[in-house]
C-alpha cells in the first residue's frame, strides 16, 4: 500500500498544475469593460458627485485586506487612484488603477488590476477588481 502513495501522489501534483495552468485565461492585465475573459467586470455608474465617489473608493481601498493606497489625483478629465493588492496565497502584487469620471448626469468608475510578474494571474486580476468593486458598492449605498 504504501508504495503507491509516491505515484497517486505525483498524479495529483501534476494534475492540480494542468488544472491551474488551463483554468484561467492567460492574462496580466484586467479592466472593467475590456476584458472579455470577464464579462461580469463592468465599468460602475453612480448617481452621487465626483468628489464623493472618489472619497468612497479610496476609503474602500484602505479596507480592503492587503491591500495599500498609493498616489491620486485629480483633474480635468476625473480622479486617478493607485493602489497595490497582494495575494493571499502568493508572493505576487498587482497595480490597481482606479479612475473616477463625471459623465452626463453620473459618475463613472473603471478599474484596471495589472499583475508584476508572469503572463498567468490565475485570475487574481479579476479578484481584485470584483473584490474593490464589491467594497465601493458598500461604502457607497451604505449611510
Amino acid at each position: 500500500m504504501r508504495h503507491l502513495i509516491k505515484p497517486v501522489l505525483l498524479i495529483a501534483v501534476v494534475v492540480g498544475i494542468v488544472w491551474a495552468l488551463t483554468s484561467w485565461p492567460r492574462l496580466s492585465e484586467v479592466e472593467t469593460g475590456k476584458t472579455p475573459e470577464y464579462p461580469d467586470l463592468r465599468v460602475r455608474d453612480y448617481s452621487s458627485a465626483e468628489n464623493v465617489v472618489s472619497k468612497a473608493a479610496k476609503a474602500a481601498v484602505e479596507r480592503l485586506p492587503r491591500w495599500s493606497l498609493g498616489a491620486s489625483g485629480s483633474g480635468p478629465r476625473g480622479t486617478e487612484i493607485q493602489a497595490v493588492a497582494s495575494s493571499p496565497l502568493l508572493p505576487v502584487k498587482s497595480d490597481v488603477t482606479i479612475r473616477i469620471h463625471r459623465d452626463g448626469g453620473k459618475t463613472r468608475v473603471s478599474v484596471r488590476s495589472k499583475s508584476r510578474m508572469g503572463p498567468l494571474d490565475f485570475g487574481q486580476n479579476a479578484r481584485n477588481i470584483r473584490d474593490f468593486l464589491a467594497e465601493l458598492d458598500r461604502a457607497m449605498y451604505l449611510p
